[in-house]
């Protein structure tokens, strides 16, 4: 019997992806539906709720569940969500009880829906959620300052404030869960292939770590605290869509493995990856993250320092603190996965070693400070990347992929990865 943290929301895992004759069946129907063009967040998340990754959500929000969901965190049945769940559209004529296929860019059809529910966002509805979801503590959020900066640095709200004028609701029948097995094998697994593998480990307290930058030594350092207190780490990369300048996924696929190889006991870590764009929601997204990781088995949220952050539109540790303020709920409504907190990491030439603000007494001239943004773009500019950031191994694999780049992004230093608050 499995030891590990039930699925979220105390209905099992629901998973809406077909197989066999009903699958081809749906396919063979969806070809006759009128097609709804959706974007690449919103292909994610078909997949997330096919392979149950989003358990136990079962298709699109509602209006109710859209406004519970930024205003207080739960859906209209009470079940704790942090970030909507929408699609959008500016199709005037679908209509409620129409039957749709949802076809992403590429060309293919990854889900069917029945229309249970059309409502319309207006400007204001578009900007109340924006502010609700994606307005942090740091000082780009500030009243005066966040809609002069947000429109062009903060990905999130352009995507919340592109979207359609009207969202869609109903249930999904997932399809296709894309390229992501044939491009990341081993690697792309769904919740259950997961929870399988954990089983067999035996494992019982699990922690995952987030990664959407290459594995620098404060990520391997993070991964080796959980490493001591835990049965085993899943290192669980996104494997969707970034902002330009970030670093692809099997680039950062590759760095990681690299990194288990030489640097961790094999048989306590995992490395896995997911099927969603990154929405840079900072404290919200960390909700969002510690909420899949539970449907995938695992019971402890690595935050750190500016979790899913962008810019300086967040505390450095305001990923953290939400968590101390999100509702209780019952039933297997609330939310299982634990925030495991660890301040600001960085190598110390006094300490001789990795340590934290809590374990390490000598100045900032002593450490040399670590984040994915400083690597980045380092990398990206040619300059020397200094000792004790990176392992060796790591970063001939990053030099080699920034070596042929024939178009760079200029990497904007925020003021939470230049250690100037330390």
């Amino acid at each position: 019997m499995s030891k590990l943290v039930p699925p979220h929301g105390g209905k099992g895992l629901v998973c809406c992806l077909l197989e066999g004759a009903a699958l081809a069946a749906e396919q063979k129907k969806a070809e006759g539906l009128k097609k709804i063009a959706i974007s690449d967040r919103t292909k994610g998340d078909c997949i997330m709720m096919g392979i149950g990754g989003f358990s136990p959500l079962k298709g699109f929000m509602t209006k109710a569940d859209w406004k519970g969901v930024c205003e207080k965190f739960l859906m209209a049945d009470g079940t704790f969500w942090p970030v909507p769940i929408t699609l959008d559209t500016n199709d005037e004529n679908v209509k409620v009880g129409d039957e749709i296929a949802l076809q992403a860019a590429d060309g293919v059809i990854y889900a069917t829906m029945k229309i249970e529910e059309k409502y319309e966002l207006t400007e204001a509805d578009k900007k109340w959620e924006a502010e609700k979801v994606y307005k942090g503590e740091g000082e780009e959020s500030a009243d005066d300052v966040f809609w002069k900066v947000a429109m062009e640095d903060h990905p999130g709200v352009q995507m919340v404030m592109a979207q359609g004028k009207f969202n869609l609701a109903g249930p999904v029948k997932v399809l296709s869960e894309g390229t992501y097995a044939a491009r990341f094998p081993g690697v792309y697994l769904t919740p259950q292939q997961i929870r399988d593998e954990m089983d067999k480990r035996g494992w019982a307290n699990v922690a995952a770590l987030q990664l959407r930058n290459p594995m620098h030594r404060s990520h391997e350092y993070l991964a080796k605290i959980a490493v001591e207190v835990c049965d085993g780490v899943v290192i669980h990369s996104l494997i969707g869509n970034l902002k330009a300048g970030d670093i692809p996924g099997d680039v950062r696929i590759k760095c990681i493995q690299t990194l288990i190889e030489g640097y961790f006991v094999p048989a306590n870590i995992i490395n896995a990856g997911y099927p969603l764009d990154m929405r840079y929601a900072g404290p919200r997204e960390g909700l969002l993250h510690a909420t899949f990781r539970q449907n995938y088995g695992i019971n402890n949220m690595l935050i750190g320092r500016d979790h899913a952050g962008v810019g300086d539109f967040y505390g450095l540790f305001e990923a953290q603190d939400i968590f101390d303020r999100i509702p209780a709920c019952e039933g297997g409504k609330g939310l299982l996965c634990k925030p495991m907190k660890i301040d600001w990491t960085f190598y110390c030439h006094k300490c001789d070693g990795m340590a934290s603000m809590r374990t390490c007494p000598h100045t900032k001239e002593d450490r040399v400070i670590l984040s994915g943004t400083k690597l980045r773009k380092a990398l990206s500019e040619g300059a020397e990347v200094v000792d004790h950031f990176g392992r060796e191994e790591v970063l001939v694999i990053l030099r080699e992929y920034y070596a042929g780049l024939t178009e760079k992004v200029e990497v904007k230093m925020q003021k939470a990865a230049s250690g100037a608050d330390m």
